[in-house]
């Protein structure tokens, strides 16, 4: 596979992913997916992407009831 940015191969790999979403900050050190050893680009997988999201969607829902009982 090429990366479509410099055409350097693609290899299986990990790279950080963060995320800044209504107020949280999320930050993850090491997520599968296939990076450019010329460039470092990273492209995700669709199951790499939707746990992402599911995480994400965690993350939110628990901030929200965080926030909910710190104003009670």
């Amino acid at each position: 596979m090429k990366c479509i940015h410099c055409q350097g191969e693609m290899k299986r790999s990990t790279t950080p992913f963060h995320v800044d979403r209504k107020g949280c900050h999320l930050m993850l050190d090491a997520v599968p997916a296939w990076v450019c050893e010329q460039c470092g680009e990273a492209y995700f997988e669709e199951k790499e992407v939707d746990a992402v999201q599911d995480l994400v969607r965690s993350v939110e829902q628990k901030a929200k009831a965080l926030a909910l009982t710190t104003q009670s």
